[in-house]
């Protein structure tokens, strides 16, 4: 059975506070993101978690590096104070976003382009009608 890690980073970016959620399952990391607009408070971060976890649209998977580092508490807890005072992403969740947007970036595009032809072709058919309308004298 594969071991899932999760890490979840809540972290302000102007002039909105931004939650990042961390997935690395079988070596592969994949991020998503949630703006959470005002500052949130620590139990509506853990509901998030729980209720719409499912729901968060997590970027394609990419590989990573996982280390198995067994760490005293008192070192985790001072690691956890510095990413507290830190408030930065990682850049390996900053690729795996910016990967993500360009992704929905080209479907966006792919689907105005469609839209936009199959207006133009709509156009030109009426076009036609109507000149072929006039053509009959009606």
């Amino acid at each position: 059975m594969d071991k899932v890690i999760c890490r979840a980073i809540v972290c302000f970016e102007a002039p909105f506070w931004v939650g990042i959620f961390e997935r690395i399952e079988g070596g592969r990391l994949s991020a998503a993101k949630h703006v959470f607009g005002a500052e949130p408070k620590e139990h509506e971060v853990y509901d998030l978690i729980l209720k719409h976890y499912y729901e968060l649209r997590f970027s394609p998977a990419v590989e990573t590096v996982v280390k198995e580092v067994r760490k005293n508490p008192k070192r985790i807890q001072r690691d956890i104070k510095k990413q507290l005072h830190d408030r930065g992403i990682g850049t390996k969740s900053q690729q795996v976003l910016q990967l993500q947007r360009e992704q929905f970036k080209t479907e966006r595009k792919k689907k105005s382009r469609e839209q936009r032809e199959a207006d133009a072709k709509r156009q030109f058919e009426l076009k036609q009608q109507k000149k072929r309308d006039k053509h009959r004298g009606r």
